[in-house]
């Protein structure tokens, strides 16, 4: 399998705080690879230093073979890494069809991107019905699929997801992770920030688990489920 994202020994500091330390993981073509690890593990920290919102203090991030590390965000994106926010971040006046255009702001193939609207409103039918409402007034299940859609309108081929679940009913965490599975048998690589551990691992290829900016366990999406370890710190058991 060829690695698609491959992250060697980085580190992310907010002023003195050591938010991450001297990680190394990879995520390889076609994988889902889930972070898990309680609030303040840095695991958000990691994916904005990796779309290039927060510069490392060190470290490299090798992206298809080159190294992205403090590369502005836009030039991030262009390389397809997207990142779809920690709290939706939608452009709340704008009205859904708008918020997708958005998405695909880099884009000039415009028969591409009326497609690819088709195709998100087909994984997500939902906004279809509400194409023309803006963004503030749907609900934060709604506002969520719309931040994971206008995500998709940037042809991601790394989708780095913060946190999907948050906040949303059951129902909709169950809709939002059948859409996860989906795209990732298109072909789209996926890297998961989630505090529903057991979830994130139930999908995920492979996983690591973040404590205080470090990484302290790695395995399968299996073999971390069955991890007493992880069991006891994440899983409630």
């Amino acid at each position: 399998m060829e690695k698609m994202l491959n992250v060697e020994h980085l580190s992310t500091s907010y002023g003195k705080i050591h938010a991450v330390r001297d990680i190394s993981f990879y995520v390889n073509e076609g994988e889902i690879v889930t972070l898990i690890g309680a609030n303040g593990a840095g695991k958000s920290t990691t994916l904005k230093t990796i779309s290039g919102l927060i510069k490392p203090k060190a470290g490299k991030i090798f992206f298809k073979g080159e190294n992205i590390a403090g590369l502005p965000g836009h030039e991030v994106t262009a390389k397809h890494i997207i990142q779809v926010p920690e709290g939706r971040r939608i452009f709340d006046r704008m009205t859904v069809m708008e918020n997708l255009e958005m998405g695909a702001y880099l884009r000039k193939d415009s028969e591409g991107i009326k497609s690819d609207i088709n195709w998100v409103f087909e994984l997500f039918p939902r906004l279809s019905e509400r194409a023309s409402q803006k963004g503030g007034t749907l609900s934060g299940g709604e506002q969520q699929m719309l931040a994971m859609a206008r995500g998709l309108m940037g042809k991601p081929e790394l989708l780095m997801l913060d946190e999907p679940s948050m906040g949303l009913a059951p129902v909709v965490v169950e809709t939002i992770f059948t859409v996860i599975q989906k795209l990732q048998r298109e072909g789209i690589t996926i890297l998961l920030v989630e505090q529903n551990a057991s979830l994130a691992l139930s999908i995920a290829n492979r996983g690591y688990v973040m404590e205080t900016g470090k990484i302290s366990l790695t395995g399968t999406g299996r073999e971390l489920l069955a991890n007493e370890e992880v069991q006891k710190a994440y899983l409630g058991h």
